[in-house]
């Protein structure tokens, strides 16, 4: 029986959580790209009401496809599914610079098996597709809507943007919406493909955009480039401008931030935020176990400018007066009094006319 709960209650291993990062990166490169490829026809129209329902169809195959492995594998490793996130969480003091290298690895993969997949459906389908033709590879100039310069600019802000929310919303002082993180998360990622498919077929992803260029083309790997740049670039940007502007909810992971240090295995605060929805008892890596912060916390109240805040109430109320100590009761010349400790030095004098300290003999 103990052995079973310690297993349940055991954190993920490292094989564990670069599994996660990889098959959800492939299952979101598969049903992305997959709805890209079965709308591409009516979403190059993008007057006509055809386009606008395949823009928002695509749109919401990669928002809903995040939310479920968000919700799927965020427990084991905070579901990145994205190296400019993983980027962004390790300068923002999230996760060590090791677990990000590792997840991005495993990202990469998950994008390349899942275009894989995508291509080998595809070809054996009747979508009129065949290796080498766009497999909802990103593009600009001659394939997207807008020039390089464009280009840039639209994937670094966007992905900005959405690592924003993503630090945003899966903080440690933001405990009030830590199960709707991966519906803000996935709504975020509909809403920026609306605004971007026209113009590069939205990437804001790495891995999702190498998981389908090696099978679309010369034309697609050439511009490979900026859709790996350009989101980094955002997810950076990010990671650093918001630790600095609104500070951190806990310490910074060893091994994080600017210290580019071989940091161990870290909790990141992804994974903090669903252990909190399971009875906030799971241990993290290398850290207290949060059933066991929020004793400590309870146990010394939070007080400031005379204020205290009520965990039960969740909202401040007028901090409370410690008790005075009570006053030493006035000795009583009747009761005898007890012998006093030796001093240092030499022996304490006679407690009274009754009593002798003698020294040992």
């Amino acid at each position: 029986m103990t052995d079973t709960a310690q297993e349940a209650t055991a954190p993920p291993t490292v094989i564990q959580k670069i599994a996660a990062e990889a098959l959800g990166t492939a299952v979101l490169v598969f049903i992305g790209c997959g709805s890209v490829v079965i709308f591409s026809n009516a979403a190059s129209d993008t007057s006509g009401l055809s386009g606008l329902f395949a823009i928002t169809s695509i749109g919401l195959s990669f928002g809903i496809a995040i939310v479920a492995m968000a919700y799927t594998f965020g427990r084991v490793s905070g579901g990145h599914f994205n190296p400019a996130v993983s980027v962004g969480a390790a300068l923002g003091g999230r996760i060590s610079w090791k677990d990000a290298g590792l997840y991005s690895a495993a990202q990469i993969v998950g994008g390349l098996v899942g275009g894989l997949l995508l291509a080998l459906t595809a070809v054996s389908s009747d979508f009129g597709w065949d290796f080498g033709e766009p497999l909802g590879s990103n593009g600009f100039g001659d394939h997207g809507g807008v020039e390089l310069l464009g280009a840039l600019l639209i994937e670094i802000i966007l992905t900005f943007i959405f690592v924003t929310v993503i630090l945003g919303t899966t903080d440690e002082r933001n405990r009030a919406v830590a199960a709707m993180a991966p519906l803000t998360i996935g709504l975020t990622l509909a809403a920026i493909h609306f605004v971007a498919i026209p113009a590069t077929g939205t990437s804001v992803n790495p891995a999702r955009s190498i998981g389908v260029a090696f099978f679309s083309g010369s034309d697609a790997i050439v511009q490979l480039w900026l859709f790996i740049v350009a989101p980094l670039v955002g997810g950076a940007v990010a990671g650093l401008l918001y630790p600095l502007i609104f500070g951190h909810g806990t310490d910074p992971v060893p091994g994080s931030g600017l210290n580019f240090g071989a940091g161990g295995s870290s909790d990141p605060a992804f994974t903090q935020q669903w252990n909190q929805q399971q009875g906030f008892g799971q241990q993290g890596y290398g850290q207290q176990g949060y059933g066991q912060q929020q004793q400590a916390q309870q146990a010394q109240p939070i007080i400031q400018d005379g204020w205290q805040w009520d965990p039960a109430t969740q909202q401040w109320i007028p901090a409370q007066q410690p008790a005075a100590p009570a006053a030493p009761a006035a000795p009583d010349p009747q009761a005898p009094q007890a012998p006093q400790a030796p001093q240092q030095g030499g022996w304490a004098p006679p407690a009274s006319d009754q009593t002798q300290v003698r020294p040992p003999q």
